[in-house]
């Protein structure tokens, strides 16, 4: 079950499971779509594998399995 992580690890924007915008690498490293386009075109920075857009999760769903809280922003 992915993380699903709470903000871009590059910037800090908040990036809420439910909603779209968020996009990871196969090690959930997680970025928002304007870090992407602006610095990273479609490339993990820490990793090197590809970025790809992460699922959202339902409320429900949420509800049951919770997102993590613990932020990774490197400032």
């Amino acid at each position: 079950m992915l993380e699903m992580r709470p903000d871009c690890e590059s910037c800090g924007r908040d990036l809420p499971a439910e909603q779209a915008g968020a996009l990871i690498c196969s090690f959930e490293c997680t970025f928002c779509e304007s870090c992407d386009s602006e610095k990273f075109q479609g490339r993990c920075p820490n990793c090197g594998g590809a970025l790809s857009s992460r699922p959202t999760r339902s409320a429900a769903l949420l509800a049951k399995h919770p997102a993590s809280t613990e932020r990774k922003y490197k400032c």
